[in-house]
């Protein structure tokens, strides 16, 4: 699986203005919702927010993979947001959060589901593409760096 696979240039965002954990998993709802348009955006939020009650999804270094299963979804779609200033996202190295790669999955690929997130994990520990995400400054330059 490759990244332009699940992620299309209309689900990425840069510089977002983010206020709080919600707020941001509000746009990516919102983000996600006008991409799918036959799958509301209540139950995205709703997703997203109960996978978050099991634990943030905050993985440190200033990066967090929200992630849920919807019931309707026929394939794993992702949204790319980054947001300024950065946020507090319950991260696990306590540290606030400004890149948001977010997984929503069909209800019955569980499966799939943790190969893409290793996918996802995998090219964002890249030091290099991390910085690249950072500096972009419009949303055709942070689908290219995350793509390429």
């Amino acid at each position: 699986m490759e990244i332009k696979d699940i992620l299309s240039p209309d689900c990425t965002s840069c510089a977002v203005q983010g206020t709080s954990k919600k707020r941001i998993l509000e746009v990516i709802s919102q983000i996600a919702a006008e991409r799918l348009g036959d799958i509301d955006q209540t139950a995205v939020l709703t997703s997203l927010l109960n996978r978050e009650k099991l634990g943030s999804t905050g993985i440190g270094n200033g990066i967090a993979l929200p992630h849920g299963r919807l019931q309707g979804l026929e394939k794993v779609i992702a949204i790319l947001i980054t947001c300024k200033p950065s946020i507090e996202f319950d991260a696990i190295d306590n540290g606030p959060v400004d890149i948001f790669f977010a997984i929503l999955v069909p209800e019955d690929q569980a499966q799939g589901h943790l190969q893409t997130l290793a996918t996802i994990a995998t090219k964002l520990s890249d030091k290099e593409v991390v910085k690249s995400l950072r500096k972009a400054d419009n949303d055709e330059q942070l689908y290219k760096v995350i793509v390429s």
